[in-house]
């Protein structure tokens, strides 16, 4: 796993501010975890299901007995899409750039931006592995590459 800097919050066209997450009650052990190079995932004690993003409940046997374990930041594409508009004028140098839908183990999937795509292009089922980027002290970001 790769830890790299990124630049501020801030940096952004005509002085408008890049897009974060703003982490919350529910969400706050997984971004703890990224600024320590670690990925969390919620795991039901009742029947043991893996999931990501984090919810009240699980979404399985919805029960609310939920805990959070930590997942190797590993796992294969399998979906992607290349992004040509950004969402955000602030992330329009930033286009065009490729997000992939990543299996990790336990069945979890999450979203993130490949970075350095490779030579051969993107093709689902390539192994991947993960990236923390560090965007300030109190902002990690996962991203993935090959």
């Amino acid at each position: 796993m790769t830890v790299a800097k990124l630049g501020s919050r801030s940096e952004g066209g005509d002085s408008l501010p890049r897009p974060t997450p703003s982490p919350d009650g529910l969400d706050a052990p997984y971004w703890s975890a990224l600024r320590a190079s670690r990925l969390l995932v919620q795991v039901c004690r009742s029947c043991e299901h893996h999931q990501f993003p984090p919810e009240w409940f699980c979404r399985s046997c919805h029960g609310s007995a939920l805990d959070w374990t930590e997942l190797a930041a590993e796992g294969r594409i399998f979906s992607w899409a290349r992004v040509w508009h950004p969402v955000h004028p602030a992330l329009a140098a930033d286009c065009p750039y490729t997000l992939v839908l990543v299996e990790l183990d336990k069945g979890v999937r999450m979203l993130g931006r490949l970075l350095d795509e490779p030579e051969e292009g993107v093709s689902i089922g390539t192994t991947l592995r993960g990236v923390f980027q560090s965007v300030d002290p109190e902002l990690t970001l996962l991203h993935w590459a090959v």
